[in-house]
């Protein structure tokens, strides 16, 4: 069932990609130097789809890497929770195996019924 869920997602969105990439092959120029319109230092003539492809590529990265930092306090208190409920797991091993049960009768059911809540 995801399986189908992602194909029916993806398609559409892969289907939209190929048509921008195709509907904007005509090349433009890409400079990084914003002083000199008339000669840039370092200018490239790239496809406009390959541009916009870098732009959302490069923005998925920096917003997995902002949201991965904004994390970092979560991630810290996990890490210690975990730690804590293993030490409590190996004290409570520990203890069962130091002290048996002391009795081994069987529980006694009591006739008369308790008060209810």
């Amino acid at each position: 069932m995801i399986r189908f869920l992602k194909a029916l997602i993806l398609l559409p969105v892969a289907i939209l990609v190929v048509l921008l990439a195709v509907a904007n092959r005509a090349p433009v120029t890409l400079s990084l130097d914003p002083f000199s319109q008339d000669a840039p230092e370092f200018a490239t003539r790239l496809p406009l789809f390959a541009v916009i492809f870098a732009a959302v590529m490069l923005g998925v990265v920096i917003g997995g890497t902002a949201g991965w930092l904004a994390q970092g306090k979560n991630r810290k208190s996990r890490r210690q929770l975990r730690r804590e409920a293993r030490q409590l797991r190996y004290e409570t091993e520990r203890l069962k195996t130091q002290n048996p049960p002391a009795t081994t009768l069987p529980a006694t059911v009591s006739s008369s019924p308790g008060p209810r809540f």
